[in-house]
């Protein structure tokens, strides 16, 4: 698998907007319990956010994103990367990681 990143930027309003907030957070929930290890925030300035998340292609994480509420219910529009991973203490996805670890490069212990 390897790490993708949506890059979003909202375009409604906060009463829409926030009328599914708590259906996209299930969402990533339900992400990370299916082994995408999924994490979303938001911008400290407001108006856009971000989730990483693992998957097997960029085919897969555009499904992936496409699913998500926010998304699927026209709050925000978004760009998605895939993100090689260099240094990070979040557990590597990508099967690579045991030699990025091994050369230094991937700390060893994730966080959860």
């Amino acid at each position: 698998m390897a790490w993708f990143v949506k890059i979003e930027r909202g375009i409604v309003d906060k009463p829409r907007f926030d009328q599914f907030v708590s259906a996209h957070v299930a969402y990533v929930n339900s992400l990370r319990k299916n082994g995408h290890q999924a994490h979303s925030g938001y911008w400290a300035e407001r108006g856009g956010g971000m989730m990483i998340f693992a998957a097997e292609s960029m085919a897969a994480a555009k499904a992936i994103v496409e699913a998500d509420p926010l998304v699927a219910n026209h709050c925000v529009a978004y760009d998605l990367h895939e993100w090689c991973l260099v240094t990070s203490n979040l557990q590597s996805a990508d099967p690579q990681s045991a030699d990025l670890q091994s050369a230094g490069l991937i700390e060893a212990d994730a966080m959860r």
